[in-house]
Parts: C-alpha cells; sequence; structure tokens
C-alpha cells in the first residue's frame, strides 16, 4: 500500500503542477484508504529543504480523498512561491498518515514534558483563535527536546513560546505512519 500512496500522490503534484487541476480519485484503490484519516503531504527539494507542507489533522475525509487534496494544497503552501514544473524532477515526498488526535490531560503544564514521546507523539496547540501542529518527525530531525517542540509549537501557533504553560492552552497529541520516497 506504501507504493501505491507515493505513486498516487507523486500524480496527483505532477498533474496539479502541470494542469492546475486536480486528479480524480482512482477506480482501484486499497479499500483502507476509504478510511477517514487526517493526513499530512510534505514536499522537498533535494537534498532536505522544505518546499511545501499542508494537510488535515482530524480524520474528516476518506483517506484516499486526503492525499489528493494536501497533494495539490501542498503544491502552494502559501510559504513558498508555487510549485514549477522545472522543480519537479528535483523533489522528493513524504506522507504523513495520522491517528486521531486526543487532548494530553494534565493537572499542571509541566506534567507535559514527562507526557510527550520525541520520534513518537506529533503535537497540536489551542489557544483562543490560535492553533498549530508540528508532525512527529520534526523535533527528531531538528534535535529538539521536548521543551524545545512544545515552544516552538506556541511559535507555529503565533503564541509565545511559554503559552504551553498557560492553562487556557490545550495540546493534543497524535501519531504518524510515515511514508517516504526514496533519495
Amino acid at each position: 500500500m506504501e507504493d501505491f500512496i507515493l505513486k498516487l500522490v507523486r500524480e496527483s503534484i505532477e498533474s496539479f503542477v502541470k494542469t492546475g487541476k486536480k486528479i480524480p480519485v482512482p477506480e482501484n484503490y486499497p479499500e483502507e484508504l476509504n478510511e477517514k484519516r487526517g493526513v499530512f503531504v510534505t514536499i522537498y527539494k533535494k537534498p532536505n529543504k522544505l518546499r511545501g507542507c499542508i494537510g488535515f489533522p482530524y480524520p474528516q475525509i476518506p483517506l484516499i480523498q486526503g492525499l489528493i487534496e494536501a497533494s495539490s494544497a501542498a503544491c502552494r503552501d502559501p510559504r513558498f512561491k508555487p510549485l514549477k514544473e522545472k522543480e519537479l524532477h528535483d523533489i522528493f515526498i513524504e506522507v504523513s498518515v495520522l491517528t486521531e488526535p486526543e487532548l494530553i490531560k494534565v493537572e499542571n503544564p509541566r506534567e507535559y514534558l514527562d507526557k510527550i514521546k520525541i520520534g513518537i507523539d506529533g503535537l497540536i496547540i489551542k489557544r483562543g483563535i490560535h492553533s498549530g501542529l508540528l508532525l512527529p518527525q520534526v523535533p527528531v530531525e531538528l534535535g529538539w527536546r521536548t521543551e524545545d517542540f512544545l515552544e516552538n509549537l506556541c511559535m507555529k501557533a503565533g503564541l509565545t513560546i511559554d503559552s504551553w504553560l498557560d492553562s487556557h492552552s490545550q495540546i493534543y497529541k497524535f501519531e504518524a505512519r510515515v511514508i517516504k520516497e526514496k533519495l
């Protein structure tokens, strides 16, 4: 199934970049892709430079549809210029299929430091109108400790770095099955 997912995402990205249109859902695909799952598609420019990452943290649509939607959206991540056709041979793709986010319950926010597992847990923070998400592989790639992970999560949400210590902040964790193209 991993090969199917990578092929679908690659085809979706290439089609969107070349035509501006999303591909249709294929007629034949693995049945488990009908399950509603959160998913993120990350595009890297070789060797390992982020070029786009878009997705859906919550299981609201079937995975097959989420893969196509996230693939085309990652081509136009607002943090970057739209992906161009001439770049297609210089990119590689990573797909993260998520478990449903669950609220981490704590009495004291310092308990987060013991309840979050680097390399296993991805995080979402919510506070008022602010929210941010970091995938589980991010702190591993950047060599972060748990506190660094929480601080960067807060910054991603547009909050102060210590907002994770505020009792009004809610932090959710999820896991991801990561599927990567080979370099």
